[in-house]
């Protein structure tokens, strides 16, 4: 009898027990309520589920951002007035003395306007906005409408096709603006809005992700690390602010990819990074321009796997240099193709981008050390350079007629990469002419726009300065002699014109 009881007794406790292990472990107990909880237990969150994102669900309250930015966004349109030389239906020589006799040109220019729209934005309350330098490239007159519909004339600053900036004002007060924040402190699939207006469809929000970062182009502007999103962007973006969760502007879009012939949205933007805007802001608004560091290397490459085996280099940091220009900082400095440049002032150089970032940040006349390998990673050497100031296509000196008295019949200015590359010129250095006066005796000896001007006199012309020493030694009726090379169809005939000083 006291057996069967403890036998009972023990049952009952295992029971018991059994129960409450099932009660406390039963997994519909154990599972969150709702599927958009995550479990509690540490050992599940590191085995199963991604880390939560730093980014709450109360700062993706998309609505509220809008209507924080939204009212410093600006339309903008600025009007192009294009100057086109157009020929008579007569155009035969037959016909030249005709119309010389009667004083009608032949030739003659005509004014083509068109207008470009975009996008911008404030960035301070006494009228000071961004755009892109392409929207107002050339413009004679720009206005910019606001959210609350007042239109207001803005005038250019400064402007940087370098960078594809541009920064306006309009003369007002107590406008409403957004802040650039830091674009450094970005990661890689945080959220993202754009602002701006695609197809004049005006202040139109959309939301994405940061795609990439330090994006960089085949074409394009120079100086370019781009921001890659794939928030909504489309013509009539550009300009617009990028701006994240917090309200601040960390881009400035600038460009899309798209399918050939469709320019719209197919996911892939591009954005200048704010830290970036700023600095190229800050000079336009002191100095009107931007002043970058020229070290006079053409052909800088990235090094890759292939080029690390090649050039016999321990590691891919620094960026090969293929070509040193005639009378720059770099050719003084003893620099030489495939050189490998892989500190700056001690900065160690990281890629082809680094390179050209770090010299547009010296102060022209500045002296840098420039630590460099070469003979297949034999030889290692420290170069002093002193560096000059960077000039862009649109700096470039040109030369005419009025600027020395002298009608030589036709204005150039100087033939750098840049220009090469956008006439598809296989021809890197000299002078390109750029305007023939019509009658002139440049004219009569057949030279055109787009001839490059190679020699004067038998001396190589690599700048607008050697043409105009050449010209400031002419006297009335002297001639100079000029070797002229002429690109068409990838074909290249250089040819010798003379042409006489006019009394």
């Amino acid at each position: 009898m006291k057996k069967t009881a403890l036998i009972a007794l023990l049952g009952f406790v295992l029971g018991i027990f059994l129960a409450g292990l099932i009660f406390i472990y039963l997994p519909e107990k154990n599972s969150p309520e709702s599927f958009l909880e995550e479990p509690s237990s540490p050992w599940l969150s590191s085995s199963l589920y991604a880390s939560s994102s730093p980014q709450s669900r109360s700062d993706l309250d998309f609505a509220t951002i809008a209507e924080k930015v939204a009212p410093a966004v600006i339309y903008v349109e600025a009007e192009r007035v294009e100057k086109r030389r157009v020929r008579d239906p007569f155009d035969d020589p037959f016909f030249e003395d005709f119309w010389r006799f009667f004083g009608t040109p032949q030739r003659r220019e005509q004014e083509y306007h068109s207008y470009a729209q975009g996008s911008g934005f404030f960035i301070s309350s006494d009228g000071y906005a961004i755009t892109n330098y392409h929207i107002v490239e050339n413009a004679k007159e720009i206005t910019v409408t606001t959210l609350q519909g007042n239109v207001y004339k803005a005038k250019i600053i400064g402007t940087d096709s370098e960078s594809d900036l541009a920064l306006l004002k309009v003369d007002e007060k107590n406008l409403p603006f957004a802040e650039l924040g830091d674009s450094s402190r970005l990661r890689t699939g945080e959220w993202v809005l754009a602002i701006g207006n695609p197809f004049r469809l005006e202040h139109t929000v959309t939301a994405g992700i940061v795609s990439a970062k330090g994006r960089q182009l085949s074409v394009g502007p120079r100086y370019q690390k781009f921001i890659q999103t794939d928030a909504a962007i489309n013509p009539g973006n550009s300009g617009g602010p990028l701006v994240n969760t917090k309200g601040e502007v960390v881009g400035i879009n600038s460009m899309i990819s798209t399918t050939l012939g469709s320019r719209g949205n197919i996911g892939i933007g591009f954005a200048i990074p704010s830290s970036l805007a700023k600095k190229i802001v800050n000079q336009l608004k002191e100095k009107g321009r931007v002043i970058r560091g020229y070290l006079g290397v053409r052909g800088i490459y990235s090094i890759d796997e292939q080029k690390k085996n090649n050039l016999n280099l321990k590691s891919k940091q620094g960026a090969m240099i293929l070509e040193v220009e005639p009378g720059t900082p770099a050719e003084k400095a003893g620099l030489k193709p495939y050189d490998v440049i892989v500190e700056v002032d001690g900065q160690l150089v990281k890629d082809a981008n680094d390179l050209l970032f770090k010299i547009a940040d010296i102060r022209p006349g500045t002296k840098v050390d420039i630590k460099v390998i070469r003979n297949q990673g034999k030889e290692e050497k420290t170069l002093t350079a002193k560096i000059t100031e960077y000039k862009s296509g649109e700096e470039q000196e040109t030369v005419s007629a009025s600027d020395k008295d002298i009608d030589i019949g036709f204005k150039v200015t100087e033939l750098t990469s840049r220009l090469a590359r956008r006439f598809g010129y296989r021809t890197q250095e000299g002078l390109i002419i750029t305007d023939v006066t019509p009658y002139s005796e440049a004219d009569r000896k057949g030279i055109k726009n787009g001839d490059i001007i190679l020699e004067v006199n038998q001396k190589k012309i690599k700048s607008t300065r050697d043409l105009v020493n050449i010209l400031k030694k002419a006297k009335s009726g002297d001639s100079i002699m000029l070797k002229i090379r002429r690109e068409s169809n990838g074909q290249m005939q250089d040819s010798i014109k003379v042409l006489s000083i006019p009394e």
